[in-house]
């Protein structure tokens, strides 16, 4: 069993910073790639970024290239994702997955086992 604990959403202004953590527990972190993805109220949920199990690889969805970085530390067995210039559109509750065994930054949902429960993240114009 996998327990997954996100922190450090909240609200912010448009333009501003953000810097999401999820803390992992159950199984051996380091050999598994980790997500993020998002749901905005009335919409569906949607892929953010994907990290592999080492950081060697990453993956983003276009609407947050060159804003969002997303980070692992498997010493502290955490995955990161840094949010610079946010968007009203980022509004959603963000949630952190964890991926297949030594596998790639996979964008598909299905790829991914356990979630965590959400951290609210709020940007206000």
């Amino acid at each position: 069993q996998v327990q997954l604990l996100e922190s450090g959403g909240g609200l912010v202004q448009a333009g501003g910073s953000l810097r999401l953590s999820c803390a992992a527990s159950g199984r051996t972190f380091r050999k598994y790639a980790m997500g993020w993805f998002r749901q905005a109220p009335g919409k569906e949920r949607e892929f953010v970024a994907a990290i592999t199990w080492d950081g060697g690889s990453t993956d983003y969805q276009d609407s947050v290239k060159g804003r969002f970085t997303i980070s692992r530390d498997n010493a502290k067995n955490t995955v990161y994702l840094q949010m610079n210039n946010l968007k009203p559109e980022d509004t959603a509750v963000y949630s952190c997955a964890h991926g297949g065994l030594y596998s790639g930054p996979s964008s598909n949902q299905d790829d991914y086992a356990y979630w965590g429960q959400g951290t609210q993240v709020t940007v206000s114009s």
